[in-house]
């Protein structure tokens, strides 16, 4: 029965339909698959497996069928298959040897071609084989449903319409896209979803934070560099472009970016290829840049903080999110589904949220948007009553620090830091009130906000992912 048994076999006690106008043929097949342990349905011709097809609640794991039959021959029936959603894979079968047959059937969806008469282990073979990939291909649109539902645009809003359309549209295409939006606002999850809807989903999708890396380590960072080629390259690294390669790149706060490395993403871009630091041998690679920042690109230009060259090759399609305070109407629906995630993380049923918490959430102006959202709603789940979110929980936690949440139910009250119950408390939820409400002031510009404090941008991005406000 050829070399794989059933203890090998991932698809054991999974059906097979067998169609041939040939008792014989029919038998000696259901017998032999039957042996290696599937289920076997027969049908005499290809309208009588249509309509087994149809009868069956589940499909089969793979359609076996001759070519020439009367009636609806194997081609035609191949056709009516590869029509239906989540079609199962079908392997031919024919004893005329007729080689255009053959090629005709691959290119209509055919996963194979088997000549009659059968070799038993060559059948066997094509039948595991074709199940694995059919079990790998099932496999892999699971993953990227559940990957798709990790990544969301949630809202109902015109706004929110208009941008699912317009992602739509251009996830198709390979044009580079400029996403501008607050902190906090999604633009990754945007970003995500071009990516997971387009040609390029299968592929890499590579995020680098543009401010976060020093700007001697910019070029690194981004094209890779060779062993030896500045003091600490104890050996040869990819880059971000690199690894990029037939995928999408993410240029987060692409604004901060410093001048002399935007020169050379402009020429890669143009060029496709990129050069390692300290070598001098060019790399192709096949990518699409997707480039996000809370900046006004077009002033950094004027003020010349940024290379026009490079603002236009990254602003071919340009998608502003709105920030939470423009649509109130999605937040009860975009809270309802950050419990729903974090009752599925921690492995629990999702905690409610009563009408007036609903009005407190919609009526304050959220300046950390969606991530400053998602920490109040955790915080305030964890000290909310009978697994239910009230309005009393909302103003507590908010009047507390957008991410932090008092000590004990009811310790903290309007006044905030004052009702504290010791001195670390007080400091630290006075520092988070006090950043809440400046970067409230400035709508939520981090660069505007650092200046007016006299801060370095990093410091103050490391406050506001303290206290959840980035």
């Amino acid at each position: 029965m050829g070399d794989l048994t059933n203890a090998a076999l991932p698809g054991a006690r999974k059906a097979i339909l067998v169609v041939d106008d040939d008792a014989d043929i029919r038998q000696t097949l259901e017998m032999t698959l039957q042996y290696e342990g599937f289920e076997v349905w027969t049908a005499r011709s290809g309208t009588e497996a249509l309509a087994r097809l149809e009868s069956e609640p589940e499909a089969p794991a793979l359609v076996l069928t001759d070519v020439k039959m009367p009636g609806l021959d194997g081609l035609e029936l191949l056709d009516r298959i590869a029509a239906v959603e989540s079609a199962p894979p079908v392997v031919l079968i024919s004893g005329h040897g007729d080689v255009p047959v053959a090629v005709d059937a691959m290119q209509r969806g055919a996963v194979n071609f088997l000549e009659k008469p059968l070799d038993e282990h060559r059948l066997l073979v094509t039948v595991h084989r074709a199940i694995r990939e059919q079990d790998l291909v099932v496999e892999n649109r699971g993953l990227k449903r559940q990957l798709r539902s990790g990544y969301e645009l949630i809202g109902e809003s015109d706004v929110m319409r208009q941008m699912g359309e317009t992602i739509e549209r251009v996830a198709q295409t390979d044009a580079s896209v400029l996403i501008t939006g607050e902190n906090g606002v999604g633009k990754e999850l945007v970003a995500r979803n071009i990516h997971l809807n387009g040609p390029r989903a299968a592929g890499p999708f590579v995020t680098v934070n543009c401010a976060a890396i020093p700007a001697d380590l910019v070029e690194s960072e981004l094209f890779g560099h060779v062993k030896g080629s500045f003091t600490g390259a104890h050996e040869d690294r990819v880059g971000h472009f690199e690894a990029s390669h037939g995928g999408d790149l993410f240029l987060d706060e692409v604004g901060d970016m410093p001048l002399p490395a935007q020169a050379k993403v402009l020429r890669a871009l143009e060029s496709h290829e990129v050069v390692r630091v300290g070598d001098s041998t060019s790399r192709a690679v096949d990518l699409r840049v997707l480039a996000a920042t809370n900046a006004d690109l077009s002033k950094a230009v004027e003020d010349r903080a940024f290379r026009m060259d490079l603002y236009y090759r990254l602003n071919v399609v340009a998608i502003e999110v709105p920030p939470l305070r423009a649509r109130p109407g999605d937040i009860p629906l975009i809270a309802r589904h950050l419990l729903e995630r974090q009752a599925e993380r921690i492995g629990r049923s999702p905690v409610a949220l009563a009408s007036d918490a609903e009005d407190a959430l919609q009526s304050h102006g959220w300046p950390g948007n969606v991530r400053q959202l998602r920490n109040v709603l955790e915080a305030a789940s964890i000290f909310c009553d009978d697994q239910r979110i009230e309005g009393d929980d909302i103003s507590r936690v908010l009047a507390t620090g957008p991410a932090l949440a008092p000590t004990r139910p009811g310790s903290a009250s309007v006044e905030g830091p004052f009702e504290a119950e010791t001195f670390e408390q007080f400091k630290n939820e006075a520092e988070a009130l006090f950043f809440e409400r400046r970067l409230e002031r400035n709508s939520g510009n981090v660069k505007r906000t650092a200046e007016e404090l006299g801060m370095q941008r990093s410091h103050l991005y490391k406050k506001l992912d303290r206290y959840g406000l980035r």
